[in-house]
């Protein structure tokens, strides 16, 4: 077929898209027996323009690619072209999140975003970092930029991805722009807001301080449990975990000094970077040798990121050959499309994985504004003019918008721009917001954002340290540039240690703890320091034999520093405690898959007993009996697991809606698994009573209510006949593509959407398939891979992610992993250079 008459046809099916009678389902007929121009070319031999020498790209049944260059230039140049062949419109959208310039791509709906995406500048940060970056952190970006210009050389529309010739018909004008190392450095930015600190919570409680009394918010953000692991109990090497878990006479902080983030509420960068919550985390573990069947360390790990396709990943494994002094390159795992190098992994002689700290990095600063000069505001008893940035916003279709962005010393001015500040007055009601954040509210204030990630770094350099790695001390002093998003840092080597960093700029206040806005008028609450990085929890090769991370509090009881007062809750963390210490003498990879794979809900072991002592009506009786010998493992044909999920979602809403601004109902997850916890040992807690009614509810009239309504609800959805209840029919994933698949426009969304899948797991269990009670069961934030690495041998190692490499509709490596990610199954990591050969399905030439 002629790439005219392929073209046309195309085009004919675009068009049926937007008619919507059925165009979708006419072009994933077609790619059964045509090939899309947009898929890659993965076989034979390419000319490359640019490249020293060739470079050899097999791709084994997964369609990971494997590169094998001579030199560090033509390895990430091939690293550029391979992804940009994947994965482009994937690149090009996050660019434009990165750089704030949607609204050029899609139009005047993105205006909005794009004004407080340019308040916050992170391309202008991005811009710093590289012209600071030297070496080889330099020619990786240039190279790996060449390398994405070289796959758009000659190519447009279609031909780089069906999104675009859908897109055409929006925005006729769009062309994608030459790729820049700027477009990979501010991706480092959006990821670090999506694993961002607290700020989300500082607002959160100053609104809830209207309604409710301080003693009322500090039950809703109850201090990590005692009961519950910390990651470093004792800092430094070979050292005893006798101090994981302590009392409460032990020196815990005072309940209103331990809180914990769970709600946010940040609409305008959801919408294009997916979910954020407690969900957003991950797990991973390392296990010395004297705990494995080998003998040898092995390392797990599993990040929780927003639902979402293609996957936030893409999986590559790069090779110098030969080895030599310039070009020492070998590292195999997973990176950002856009970004070069490997972020998750291993090399020849290292492994290692990320966790999220979420260290408390966001400060908001209440800015005194001059009533005669708003063009001022007050520091330290002077007038002061803000700095000024003026921003251009192109518009798609439409005429540019003008911003000016306001600077202060602490940071940007976000109230103009972002919503949830823009849509509370927070001066409404002063004294209960002066009594727990110390300040009147001026007559005329704007709320500045202080945080970490708007200061140029090297995060990325820190990651291409991570991948050249030989040894811990090597790897330790690489993650001194790990700025932000700071990262619990999981490490294994092949000489048979694990250890365990926490880095990153974490800032020490002269006053106050950054849980409420701080006057920003006075410098009693500045950040005078960061905790140094010798000074940082770490560990070595603890007696333990394991180091376990799951964003559960970091640093030892008797720690000087604050890290955080918002740590997840631990329930994932004393879950895989507990399977490690309870596991086999030897470990071995199939006991990691199923820890991966493990349900066990403790919220549900909690709860479950405590309904059981309440004298139930007949049929409510009946329907408790399933709960009564469940096993707590929320798998996907289980009822009594879709039964509690069910009565949980429905406990939190009469227990606190009444309570609390719709904003902030509970929305699930380890916070409230602990308030929970908290309240029920006292059957006269203010939150029982419902203010709605006028009778005065206790504890057990509430359970009551919800289980009735738990299991009226469950009838109503799934049948009367319990049998056929199950947890994975409510609890599904479906992959939406993050742009055009939430376009609103049916035909199109089924065409780049995949799913509903039926899953298992839950939120804050070790399965972590996280669900938002407040918008029903469907998974909305997940495992975003799994990967179990062999330190004993590499090729043993083996992985998954959610989707599958390829980021083109209809593609046989679309959707080829989804199935195997749900039901907990992997494919090997090839690593020695056999292997990958003798296991490639293709295998394409690079050419000068």
């Amino acid at each position: 077929m002629s790439p005219k008459i392929r073209n046309f046809l195309v085009g004919l099916i675009i068009f049926l898209f937007i008619l919507g009678i059925g165009g979708s389902l006419l072009y994933k007929n077609w790619v059964k027996t045509n090939t899309p121009l947009s898929f890659p070319q993965v076989n034979g031999e390419i000319n490359l323009k640019g490249l020293d020498d060739p470079v050899d790209v097999y791709r084994d049944e997964m369609g990971i690619p494997h590169i094998y260059a001579s030199s560090l230039h033509d390895l990430f140049m091939a690293q550029g072209y391979v992804q940009a062949q994947d994965r482009f419109w994937q690149m090009d959208a996050w660019r434009h999140i990165g750089s704030g310039t949607l609204s050029e791509m899609f139009g005047s709906a993105q205006i909005e975003t794009d004004a407080f995406l340019r308040t916050l500048g992170w391309k202008q940060t991005a811009e710093l970092e590289y012209a600071s970056a030297e070496g080889d952190a330099k020619l990786m970006l240039d190279a790996y930029a060449e390398g994405v210009n070289a796959y758009l050389d000659g190519r447009s529309g279609t031909e780089l991805s069906l999104e675009y010739g859908i897109l055409k018909l929006l925005n006729a004008d769009y062309i994608p722009a030459p790729w820049t190392p700027i477009n990979s450095l501010t991706w480092g930015k959006a990821m670090a807001w999506d694993l961002r600190g607290n700020m989300g919570a500082e607002i959160e409680r100053a609104i809830l301080l209207k309604t409710l009394t301080a003693e009322q918010v500090d039950m809703l953000f109850p201090p990590y449990p005692v009961d519950h692991p910390v990651i470093v109990p004792t800092i430094g090497e070979n050292a005893a975990l006798t101090d994981n878990k302590v009392m409460a006479v032990l020196s815990t902080p005072a309940t209103t000094d331990l809180l914990e983030n769970v709600k946010t509420n940040f609409a305008l960068l959801e919408s294009v970077l997916g979910p954020t919550g407690a969900g957003i985390g991950s797990n991973s573990w390392a296990i010395a040798g004297s705990r494995t069947d080998t003998g040898m360390p092995l390392l797990a790990n599993d990040p929780h990121l927003g639902i979402q396709m293609p996957s936030i990943w893409h999986q590559i494994d790069l090779h110098c050959l030969p080895v030599t002094e310039d070009c020492s390159f070998e590292s195999e795992g997973f990176s950002f499309p856009g970004v070069p190098g490997v972020i998750i992994g291993h090399n020849a002689k290292v492994a290692w994985g990320f966790t999220n700290v979420g260290p408390d990095v966001m400060d908001l600063y209440i800015e005194r504004v001059n009533p005669e000069d708003p063009n001022q505001y007050e520091v330290n008893g002077e007038w002061v003019d803000f700095e000024t940035r003026t921003e251009i916003i192109k518009v798609g279709g439409g005429d540019p918008e003008e911003i000016i962005v306001r600077l202060t010393r602490h940071g940007p001015v976000i109230s103009d721009t972002y919503g949830p500040l823009k849509d509370e007055d927070l001066d409404k009601d002063k004294e209960p917001f002066k009594d727990k954040a110390g300040i009147d509210l001026p007559e005329n204030y704007v709320v500045a954002l202080s945080w970490t990630a708007l200061e140029p770094g090297s995060v990325f350099e820190a990651i291409w340290g991570f991948d050249n790695a030989q040894n811990w001390e090597e790897f330790r002093e690489a993650s001194r540039g790990f700025g932000v998003p700071a990262q619990n840092l999981l490490y294994a080597d092949v000489d048979g240690n694990i250890a365990y960093q926490m880095p990153g700029r974490v800032p020490v206040r002269a006053n106050g703890d950054g849980r409420y806005p701080a006057p920003g008028w006075t410098d009693e609450y500045e950040w005078i320091d960061y905790i140094p990085f010798e000074e940082q929890p770490w560990l070595l090769n603890p007696q333990s034999g394991f180091i376990a991370t799951a964003n559960n509090q970091v640093n030892p009881w008797d720690y000087p520093y604050l890290i955080s007062t918002d740590w997840a809750y631990g329930y994932r963390a004393e879950r895989i405690v507990n399977m490690l210490e309870s596991g086999p003498e030897k470990i071995d990879i199939a006991y990691i898959q199923q820890m991966q794979g493990d349900g066990k809900n403790l919220n549900a072991e909690t709860l479950v007993p405590l309904l059981g002592q309440i004298p139930l009506e007949e049929h409510l009786a009946e329907r408790y009996a399933l709960l009564s010998t469940w096993d707590y493992q929320n798998n996907m044909d289980s009822a009594p697991a879709a039964l509690f999920a069910v009565y949980w979602k429905n406990l939190l809403a009469v227990t606190f809606n009444d309570d609390l601004p719709e904003d902030y109902w509970p929305e699930g997850g380890s916070r409230w698994f602990e308030v929970m916890r908290n309240i029920t040992p006292d059957e006269n807690n203010f939150f029982w009573d419902d203010k709605e009614t006028e009778e005065k509810e206790k504890r057990d009239d509430m359970f009551i209510r919800a289980f009735k309504l738990a299991v009226k609800e469950i009838e109503d959805l799934q049948g009367k006949d319990p049998s056929a209840w199950n947890w994975g029919e409510l609890h599904t994933a479906t992959f939406e593509n993050q742009t055009l698949g939430q376009s609103g426009i049916g035909p199109i969304e089924n065409l780049f959407n995949r799913g509903p899948f039926p899953t298992a797991g839950g939120e804050s269990i070790v399965n972590a398939t996280g669900w938002t009670t407040t918008d029903g069961y469907v998974v909305d934030w997940l495992p975003s891979m799994r990967m179990i690495v062999d330190l004993n041998d590499l090729d043993n190692s083996i992985t998954v992610h959610t989707t599958g490499q390829s980021g083109h509709a209809g593609h046989p490596h679309y959707i080829d992993m989804a199935d195997m990610w749900r039901n907990i199954e992997y494919y090997p990591m090839y690593w020695d250079q056999g292997s990958v050969v003798s296991n490639s399905e293709d295998h394409l030439r690079l050419v000068p």
